[in-house]
Order: structure tokens, then sequence, then C-alpha cells
């Protein structure tokens, strides 16, 4: 390397050398959604850092960048900011841009969280909900409510169903594909391969959207008839959840609902809701609902006491 190409890249900004890294590994490796929050850290870094030469990133600025930013972010995000820029310092470091690793032992901080909706409903509560549903008409999103209730589907895979989905004869519904609601660009794969599966549904739910879905294209989305946002299905469910009196949840929280009750009051397998659910593993299911774990371990452990205590 002459000079001249020395000085140019003793030159380059982070930011400069970090929406490149962008570019070359992440577009088109990673999910729209997943891009875009790395697009959303390079805004974040023009806005704190937007001068800084990449050779003179060092664990001192680097910190400070993370502090700058956990000074209007909870604790979680600014681990998710740490993450999204690792990749590349480390990149820079093997391509000898930074001398050492300027994110070695670096300190997570956060804002205080802020408190968090419930996440999920109990029996009664989701009970109350189902009740309040207008479903005496034609599909709307009050029977998109119900069904997301009753088979723990993602937002995007229920908007992605079409009559042909449905067995009625079987009483399944095969999950195959979601509905990218976010950028409009019709069908897309599910999140991973577990995600391809078919859900048992009750007999009621079977005969209601039998009769719904009968005169439908057979091919064609049954909710999407112009562009969705899942804010409008989460402003109905608010109005449903007050309504009907029980704490306030998001489309998201009756899948936990779902896998809730099926832990706790259906006594179905961890193995089971994973499949259900449609996880890559039950690793997943068992760190999203540990505090049901752990319940239900207490219950078995209450179960083993008086099991005992009988014994003589």
């Amino acid at each position: 390397m002459n000079s001249t190409q020395s000085s140019a890249v003793d030159c380059i900004t982070f930011c400069a050398y970090y929406e490149k890294w962008l570019q070359i590994y992440k577009q088109g490796a990673v999910k729209d959604v997943t891009y875009n929050k790395y697009v959303m850290t390079l805004r974040w870094l023009r806005r704190l850092i937007p001068d800084l030469v990449i050779q003179n990133l060092n664990r001192l600025n680097y910190q400070d960048l993370l502090n700058r930013y956990a000074a209007t972010h909870e604790r979680q995000t600014t681990m998710d900011f740490h993450h999204q820029l690792k990749g590349a310092i480390l990149d820079a470091v093997d391509d000898g841009l930074i001398d050492r690793d300027p994110t070695r032992k670096a300190i997570i901080k956060g804002k205080t969280p802020s408190p968090k909706k419930a996440k999920f409903l109990n029996q009664f509560e989701l009970h109350k909900l189902l009740s309040a549903l207008d479903i005496s008409g034609p599909l709307n999103w009050d029977w998109f409510i119900l069904l997301v209730a009753k088979t723990g589907m993602r937002f995007s895979e229920a908007l992605a169903l079409t009559p042909n989905d449905f067995d009625f004869s079987r009483q399944t519904v095969t999950v195959s594909k979601t509905w990218d609601y976010k950028s409009g660009k019709g069908f897309l794969p599910t999140k991973n391969k577990s995600s391809v599966r078919k859900i048992q549904i009750d007999w009621q739910i079977a005969i209601q959207f039998a009769a719904l879905v009968r005169e439908l294209p057979k091919e064609e989305p049954i909710f999407v008839k112009t562009a969705v946002f899942n804010s409008t299905v989460n402003c109905r469910l608010r109005k449903l959840c007050l309504k009907a009196g029980i704490p306030v949840i998001s489309v998201h929280g009756l899948r936990h609902t779902h896998a809730s009750l099926l832990l706790l009051f259906a006594g179905v397998s961890i193995a089971s809701v994973a499949r259900r659910l449609g996880h890559a593993s039950m690793n997943t299911t068992q760190k999203t609902y540990l505090h049901i774990i752990q319940e239900l371990e207490n219950k078995d452990v209450d179960l083993v006491m008086r099991s005992l205590s009988g014994l003589t």
C-alpha cells in the first residue's frame, strides 16, 4: 500500500466502514426486518460518532459510545446495539484497521425498564375476552383474534392463511408461509423450518371456519383485503380487553396465552407445545416460558410430597 492509499484508509470513519460492512456482509444475507435493525444502528452511529476515524476507535471511546446510547435506551436494547456493532469491529481488527478489540470488557448500561404490559392472560381472563368478541357475522379481526388465541400462531402466520390451508375433515390448519405485512411483498417463507407445521383445531373452530371460507378464493389470504398493520389488530384487541375488564395484551400476547394455558392447565408436554408453536427447539420454549415451567415444578414438588406423606 502506497502513502496515498494509506492516507485514504486513515481517513475512513467508523460510520463509513460500518455502512460498507452492512452492504457486503448483511444486505441480502439476513431478513429485511433484521437488516433494518442494523440500519437503525448505523443512524445512531451517525448521530453519536459521525467523525470518529476507525483507527481511533478504542475501549475508552467505545465505552463512551455505549454509555451515550444507554442514556436513552433500556439495557437489553443497548446490549443489542453492542452486538450489532461488535461483528463489524472484530472484522476491522482482523483487517488490521484497528489494533485491538475495543469491545473487550465493555460494560452494558441502560435506563430502568418501563413497566411492561401483561404478556398473557389466565384461563378466566381469556374466557372473558372470547366472550367479548363479535363473531356473529363474516370474517373480521375478532375472528382473527379467536383463531390466534386457539392456535398460538404468529401474527404473520395467521395473516397468510388461505382456505386451502384448512383441512376440516381432519380438523387441522397448515402453517407453511407468512404474510409480509411490513413491506407488502405478499407471501414469505416461515421463520424457520420448524415453523412449517399442522395445528390441530377444535371442532367448533372447524365448523365455524368451514362456513366462513367456503366461497373465498382458495389460494388468497382470508384476512388480508387491503394493507394490514399490526397496530390495527392490537388496537381492536385493546378495546376488547378494556371492554372485558381484563389486562391489555398484544396479539403476540395471545400466542403466549395459548402456550401458558397448554402448559399450566392442560398439562401438555414442553415438546408438544414447542411443535405446536413452531419453535426451532424445546430450548426456545423453555427459555420463553421459564416462569411457567418453574411454577409447574413447584406443583410437582407439592404432589410428590403429598404422595410420600401418604405412604405408611
